[in-house]
């Protein structure tokens, strides 16, 4: 008999600067369950509307779920699937007017019936398809049914920011300590004038650009990360070397057989360091160049027809999601097969 939280968990899922940390905790509870022998499973539910003006002004749910569920994931360790905790997303009222909490909350009631869950963990902070937030309605239209109705305990970002916060000083460590290194490599290992001169310079540079070159602290996650971009490192050389071969044969060809053209495509990367890591991978590469970037929708130019046939292949892609995710999301679709859903869904 159940004596503590259930491990069947809903959470509704909405863009926020809290869904991240919100979605760890979901997982956590579940795990904490599944360890004490419970089932544990947690169902992260987007409730879509109609109302919303311009749909391209937010991410779409697909979208939005895989990303979560990469999270979701990466939080449990579970590369295969084979976790005690089970991760599932959906799509609900997709062909309903959603208006008032009211709605959604029937919405997710409903869901929960279908599904045999019986707790709900809300982000601090949803606010559906960019409206105004609806916390505090929806957790009391949601507790007027039998569901167990929980607030996320987790940080929000507060109005008044600090002087000095403990994530300003790990950013600064972090560019400091990179940019440090960077300079000895470069210059080498001269003497003493040369370790306080690199200082100074990692020191002004890391002041500088912080807050700039990292949009949020490192984490534990962030050894991981480096580990794997270890691994990238090489494979974007070879992507390069492949690149500049073909790029060579083209121009030396008497034909000059070029096709240039622009080809644009919606990447599965979020955050920004993950999106400029791939614009900037597409732009080393010889034969594209990545023109803008807005919302991770890419345009890039392209010189030939294969370079467009491999951008839409997203090798590329799949490894930078690999570096930032892990391994369970490189099986996230390439562009051409995202592309093929669209249009099967247009039709």
């Amino acid at each position: 008999m159940t004596t503590g939280p259930s491990g069947r968990i809903l959470v509704p899922i909405g863009e926020s600067v809290t869904l991240r940390k919100t979605v760890a905790y979901a997982v956590r509870e579940a795990r904490e369950c599944a360890e004490a022998g419970e089932a544990a499973t947690v169902h992260f539910v987007y409730p879509i509307t109609g109302r919303v003006a311009d749909p391209e002004e937010f991410d779409d749910p697909e979208s939005l779920l895989d990303r979560v569920e990469v999270w979701a994931r990466e939080d449990l360790g579970d590369e295969d699937g084979s976790a005690e905790v089970r991760i599932e997303t959906a799509v609900r009222a997709s062909d309903v007017y959603l208006f008032s909490p009211i709605d959604y909350a029937r919405t997710l009631i409903d869901y929960a019936a279908e599904n045999d869950l019986d707790r709900v963990i809300v982000d601090p902070e949803y606010t559906p398809a960019g409206s105004a937030p609806m916390v505090q309605p929806l957790e009391y239209e949601l507790s007027r049914s039998d569901l167990t109705i929980e607030e996320a305990p987790v940080e929000r970002k507060t109005r008044r920011a600090r002087l000095v916060r403990g994530s300003d000083l790990a950013q600064f460590a972090t560019v400091f300590g990179a940019s440090y290194l960077f300079y000895l490599v470069i210059g080498g290992f001269a003497g003493t004038f040369d370790y306080v001169t690199g200082a100074f310079s990692a020191a002004v540079t890391a002041a500088l650009l912080s807050q700039i070159s990292l949009s949020e602290a490192p984490d534990s996650r962030t050894p991981l990360r480096a580990l794997r971009a270890l691994v990238y490192a090489p494979y974007l050389l070879w992507e390069i070397a492949k690149a500049n071969v073909t790029i060579a044969y083209v121009v030396l060809h008497p034909r000059l057989p070029i096709d240039p053209g622009m080809v644009e495509f919606k990447a599965a990367v979020w955050d920004d360091v993950p999106v400029t890591t791939l614009a900037n991978s597409i732009t080393l590469t010889p034969g594209t160049l990545t023109v803008d970037v807005r919302k991770r929708r890419f345009h890039v130019h392209t010189l030939t027809t294969s370079a467009r046939e491999d951008l839409l292949d997203g090798g590329l892609e799949r490894a930078v999601r690999f570096v930032f995710y892990g391994r369970q999301a490189t099986n996230i679709e390439s562009p051409a097969e995202r592309r093929a859903d669209e249009e099967v869904t247009e039709e």
